[in-house]
Formats: C-alpha cells, sequence, structure tokens
C-alpha cells in the first residue's frame, strides 16, 4: 500500500495530464467537484482536507521562526503585488489584448495565490510555514490591494465584498490548518506515521479539483483562441522564472 502512494506522489504531474485528458473527454465525470452537498460547497471542502493534511505536518514553532525573520514575507508580498501585476499589464500591452482580456490577465495577477501555492510547497517538501504564512498575510490585504492595483493599471474598480471574503479565508484555510496544527500538538505520534501518505492524498483532491474545473469550462477552454493561450502560457513560465530568481 505504502508503495502505491509513493507511486502517485511521484508521478503527481502525469496523473494531473491524465485527469485533465478525462475531464475534456467525458466533461460531466468530475461535475460533482464543483456541486454542493446539504449546502456544503464540495471544491472548498476538498481544498479544506488539503490544507488539513498540511497543518498536520506543521507546529507552532515553524510560524515563530517564520516571523522572526521578516524579510522572506516581505520579499513574497512585493513579488505579488509589484512583480505579478507589472507583468500582467506588459503581456496585455504587448500582444495588444482588449479591455475585458487585459482585465482579467491583471487580476489574475493580482489576486494571491492561495491554497494551490501552499499545496505545491507541501508536495515539494518545501518551507509550508512560509508558504502558509506568507498565503495568509497576502490574503488578507488583498481586499485593499487587489482593487487598488487594478484601479491604478487599468482604471476599473473590483466590486467584491470583504467580509464574505473574509469569511471564506477562515473557513477554507485558517480553520482546516489549525484543527491540523492541534492533531499534531496532541498526536505527534500518529502525525508523523502520516507523513508518508497524506502528499498522495493532497495530490489525489488537487487532480479532482482541476478536473472539475476544467470539465466545467470545456467550451471555453477549446474555443479560446491561440494568442490568449500563448499569454496565458507565458503569465505562467515568467512567473515561475522571476519567482526563482527572486527567491534565490
Amino acid at each position: 500500500m505504502k508503495r502505491i502512494f509513493e507511486l502517485v506522489e511521484k508521478y503527481f504531474f502525469i496523473i494531473i495530464l491524465l485527469a485533465v485528458a478525462i475531464s475534456l473527454v467525458y466533461p460531466n465525470a468530475f461535475k460533482w467537484v464543483l456541486s454542493s452537498y446539504n449546502g456544503i460547497n464540495i471544491i472548498n471542502l476538498l481544498l479544506s482536507i488539503v490544507l488539513f493534511t498540511m497543518g498536520t505536518t506543521l507546529k507552532l514553532d515553524d510560524f515563530i521562526n517564520v516571523f522572526r525573520n521578516p524579510k522572506e514575507i516581505a520579499v513574497g508580498i512585493s513579488a505579488q503585488y509589484i512583480i505579478m501585476p507589472l507583468m500582467a499589464l506588459t503581456l496585455a500591452s504587448a500582444f495588444s489584448l482588449d479591455t475585458a482580456l487585459t482585465a482579467g490577465l491583471i487580476l489574475v495577477g493580482t489576486v494571491p495565490g492561495g491554497t494551490a501555492s501552499d499545496v505545491i510547497t507541501f508536495l515539494a517538501k518545501g518551507d509550508v510555514a512560509l508558504s502558509v504564512s506568507l498565503t495568509a498575510v497576502s490574503t488578507v490585504i488583498s481586499p485593499i490591494l487587489t482593487p487598488l492595483i487594478t484601479l491604478l493599471l487599468i482604471g476599473n474598480q473590483i466590486q467584491f465584498n470583504p467580509v464574505d471574503m473574509f469569511i471564506s479565508i477562515v473557513e477554507i484555510v485558517i480553520v482546516p490548518i489549525i484543527l491540523g496544527l492541534i492533531l499534531n500538538y496532541k498526536f505527534p505520534n500518529f502525525c508523523e506515521k502520516l507523513k508518508d501518505y497524506l502528499p498522495t492524498v493532497s495530490s489525489i483532491v488537487i487532480c479532482l479539483i482541476i478536473a472539475g474545473v476544467i470539465g466545467a469550462n470545456k467550451q471555453a477552454i477549446l474555443t479560446s483562441s491561440t494568442i490568449i493561450l500563448i499569454v496565458i502560457v507565458l503569465q505562467y513560465f515568467l512567473a515561475m522564472l522571476l519567482g526563482f530568481g527572486i527567491g534565490y
């Protein structure tokens, strides 16, 4: 059984590609991921499961050590809210995108990484405490910085409810991580045994989420123009390169 879990973790990228292929051929296969059950949003529940598993690998000392060295937090936040939006604006200008596409591209650049960055850091065996801390800080300040930066760059105001956003953050991110921390604090030996299996659980959940989102947006994805796809790919890879460079 342990060997199977190790294989899933090792070939995570290939499994994602398979999930994407299946969702494009049979888009309804993962329709349930975006549905609700007894008023509970399933995709939010899945994300909470991932955050809970990460919480079980963390200790309070991890966060204390991070905030004793705030330089990493400052660098990460600066990269998120300065470099990403400016890169999005540059790409939109270079490819002469219309106003709607420019707004979408800049929004992608100005919103925080969210739980996705925490999951990838977790699977890559990186500094999860730092990633979670960056997510928490960037998300808390996003209700102010996201519309402000977008307004400065393209002159459009974003309409959203900061109270709902805050509640969503608490439910999906903060509560599961705290519960995981508590479990690790109360039963450290048990959580230590789980470490061999939790990355695989996270991998499977992420595959389900990706397949669900792609299946639901199959038509929009397949009918997108080549220019849009090129810009999206460039934004992704340039962000990765700049992220590695700044981190280094």
